[in-house]
């Protein structure tokens, strides 16, 4: 819940800074159509911040601490001076660390230590080189509002073609990584099931990676509905749970 309550303030956050993007790339969104002010828009988004941070409060101060560092982390991203959503690998890297790895180790920290063992940050890990890339299959669509807006995105910056292929390895490598930890003695879960989760994710990587290049100029016409944007968070949510479920019957 506080995950999903964060995930949201930050959404409303960027939307708020990108109101003149979203004129241009999203204009039928809540703020550029005037359906909401953008004194309701900060209200809103203001009060899901503090909720998010309530909500892991009581938990333990690992929790606590890695929230607050997420949320000044999604501040950071969108909001000026600093907004390093117009910084092309700056980007990809703070959403990344936010949702690829704090998230992860926030779970683990709700029930043990992230201080003693590598293992959440190695799991962290493998979903922060994911996100690397497959955030980017968002930006495509949102290249001529960038543009505009200063925001040197990486197909922006180095065009359709060139950025489907810089970000496909991080649809297939980071799921090796999941055999390799068992090997490693890394993950305690069930070695055969993280293996073949591994093996699964990388198989649905490379399908993802053919779905961009097969034709990567067509994504800066297909909306945020582009089939890669959507496989990106079915992936996300399939190695969620099943290293959720591996961990949990192991």
């Amino acid at each position: 819940m506080a995950a999903a309550t964060l995930n949201a303030a930050s959404n409303g956050l960027n939307q708020i800074c990108d109101l003149e993007n979203d004129r241009l790339n999203k204009p039928l969104r809540p703020l550029p159509s005037g359906d909401l002010s953008w004194l309701e828009a900060v209200f809103f988004t203001s009060s899901l911040y503090v909720v998010s941070i309530l909500l892991v409060a009581w938990i333990n101060a690992q929790v606590l601490v890695i929230y607050l560092i997420a949320a000044v982390a999604t501040y950071l991203y969108s909001a000026p001076p600093f907004r390093l959503k117009s910084r092309t690998f700056l980007s990809n890297f703070t959403i990344a660390l936010i949702r690829g790895n704090l998230l992860k180790v926030a779970g683990w920290a709700a029930v043990a230590s992230v201080l003693t063992t590598l293992e959440p940050w190695f799991i962290g890990s493998i979903f922060m080189l994911f996100l690397m890339g497959a955030t980017t299959t968002k930006d495509f669509a949102d290249i001529q509002g960038d543009l505009a807006a200063g925001c040197l995105t990486l197909p922006v910056r180095y065009g359709a073609i060139a950025s489907a292929r810089l970000i496909s390895p991080f649809f297939v490598l980071p799921w090796a990584l999941l055999p390799l930890g068992v090997w490693m003695r890394q993950l305690t879960g069930n070695p055969t099931f993280i293996s073949a989760l591994g093996a699964a994710m990388l198989l649905w990587g490379m399908y993802v990676v053919y779905l961009i290049n097969r034709d990567p100029t067509s994504m800066v016409s297909q909306g945020e509905n582009h089939p890669s944007w959507r496989q990106m968070y079915w992936m996300m949510m399939t190695g969620h749970i099943g290293l959720g479920v591996i961990y949990l019957i192991h």
